[in-house]
């Protein structure tokens, strides 16, 4: 899961901040820190299932404003696609949106 998790953050913050004028964000950049896998590792060995939905959620935040909003039909799809994964209780119900989140992101880039 904690790949996953990373993959997503990475996906969202290339969306967000990456040009074709310069250098593709990569894992190990500076501004994934917050967002890498052993964060996400520790998060999830604790089963702070609110705080993994915090970190996703800033990441899908700045996607979303990337792709022209909830307005847009690529910002509708990760919205919906979104609330599948805040809703989740458990870390169990966290891995399907997960996965459907990270597709969808890989498709788009």
């Amino acid at each position: 899961m904690e790949s996953a998790l990373e993959t997503v953050a990475l996906f969202c913050l290339k969306l967000g901040y990456e040009t074709e004028d310069q250098s593709p964000i990569l894992r190990d950049d500076l501004v994934m820190s917050d967002y890498q896998r052993d964060i996400f590792e520790l998060l999830v060995n604790r089963g702070d299932v609110g705080a993994i939905q915090h970190k996703v959620s800033e990441c899908l935040h700045i996607a979303l404003e990337a792709m022209g909003g909830a307005e847009k039909p690529l910002g509708r799809e990760l919205q919906r696609l979104s609330s599948d994964f805040h809703a989740a209780q458990s870390l169990d119900s966290m891995d399907a949106p997960l996965g459907m989140i990270q597709r969808y992101l890989r498709q788009i880039l």
